[in-house]
């Protein structure tokens, strides 16, 4: 018998199609998770979880990044754009009519505008270009705010990295995440192991969720800051859909 050019189906939905692997993706959709809570999540032993984590990260969806407050431990991450290229290309793959457009970025529809808040440990990069990246891509209709743990000045690239965006925070400072301690938020967000382990609790329970990015600072080169730009706004163009799907 003669092969059929795209016979096999295409291996996303090979990865995705297995029950336990599709309640990893959607537990890592929801913010970057440990092993032992990704396995306390789906309720499976760790050597199964560990092997199916293993399988998706052969398919370039799910990385890994050793965790920066303890090395013992380690974050796991789904790489959105990555599995909506699969997603796209799977559906031309079938027929030319069901090649998949990503959507565009889009603001929440409630009226209410949505407040999230940005941790690290110094605010002085990470969570401060979040900030700004969040206000710039919603248009404004999401409220975006940013503080560290340990606060430290702004860095400078950081400033450079969203100036080339045409995005200015040359005027902004840092802050504490005291200063938010008694302001409700519907989303909290952390982006650094460390300031993970301290975060206190906001008042109304926000919605958490952990991006484990490392710290362009430590490298201290534009292209780390560059790079941690990027991340953070992919990242942020999948929160406003799920916060335009939650209003």
């Amino acid at each position: 018998m003669r092969d059929v050019p795209g016979q096999s189906p295409p291996a996303v939905f090979e990865l995705a199609g297995h029950p336990l692997r599709w309640r990893l993706l959607t537990e890592l959709s929801r913010s970057d998770r440990r092993v032992r809570e990704l396995t306390a999540a789906v309720g499976e032993p760790q050597p199964l979880v560990s092997y199916h984590l293993r399988r998706l990260r052969s398919l370039g969806v799910v990385s890994v990044r050793r965790s920066t407050f303890d090395a013992r431990d380690s974050y796991y991450s789904l790489d959105l754009g990555r599995y909506s290229e699969l997603l796209v290309d799977a559906g031309g793959a079938l027929h030319p009519a069901l090649r998949l457009r990503t959507p565009p970025a889009i603001g929440p529809r409630r009226r209410r505008r949505q407040r999230v808040l940005f941790l690290c440990t110094g605010n002085s990069s990470r969570s401060q270009i979040a900030e700004a990246l969040l206000q710039d891509l919603s248009g404004g209709k999401v409220e975006a705010f940013s503080a560290g743990s340990r606060p430290k000045p702004l860095h400078p690239s950081a400033v450079r990295v969203l100036g080339v965006r045409g995005i200015d925070i040359s005027g902004r400072t840092s802050k504490h995440l005291d200063t938010f301690g008694r302001r409700r938020f519907d989303y909290m967000i952390s982006l650094c192991d460390r300031v993970r382990e301290v975060c206190p609790e906001f008042p109304g329970g926000p919605t958490t969720m952990h991006w484990s990015i490392p710290d362009p600072a430590a490298e201290d080169t534009y292209a780390a800051f560059r790079r941690t730009a990027d991340e953070l706004e992919t990242r942020i163009r999948f929160l406003l859909h799920r916060i335009d799907d939650d209003a």
